[in-house]
């Protein structure tokens, strides 16, 4: 290698070091901002990542509701229902206003099917964004696996 290689290898190799570090994209912080709201114990949060008519379906157990009012009646709702609630962010993929959110959500089964014990599942949220907030979400899940972990259904 050369000196005039080794040097300009070197000044694109300083250059890369002042570079910030790896932004959060926007689709990402949607994903976050999601799960993050999920995970406060205070609606205000959740409701801040839907647009104020924002649509949201629990597909498995058949709940829909509309806009900020109805929203903050489903987290706290959830909140109240399942003891140490919790949302992990897995992966969110977000183009041309359509995308998902990979999680899985967690807890206690405390007011669903009244058995106090722990569930974990993985879902994905299909939704539209409008304007960097969710406008359409609607959430997919296997409702089964809820009730073998907490022993609604038998363990097949």
């Amino acid at each position: 290698m050369s000196i005039m290689s080794r040097r300009a290898a070197l000044a694109g190799s300083s250059l890369l070091l002042a570079l910030p570090a790896h932004a959060a994209s926007p689709e990402a912080s949607i994903g976050q901002k999601w799960v993050d709201g999920w995970n406060a114990t205070d609606p205000t949060k959740f409701i801040s990542a839907f647009t104020s008519d924002g649509y949201y379906e629990d597909v498995p157990f058949g709940l829909k509701k509309k806009g900020s009012a109805e929203l903050r009646e489903l987290h706290k709702g959830f909140h109240e229902q399942v003891g140490g609630l919790y949302v992990k962010l897995l992966a969110t993929h977000i183009g041309s206003g359509h995308g998902t959110i990979e999680w899985l959500f967690g807890g206690k089964d405390a007011g669903v099917f009244n058995t106090g014990r722990p569930f974990e599942v993985q879902g994905v949220s299909v939704i539209e964004v409008r304007n960097g907030l969710i406008s359409r979400n609607l959430d997919y899940y296997d409702a089964a696996t809820i009730m073998k972990q907490v022993g609604v259904l038998p363990k097949s």
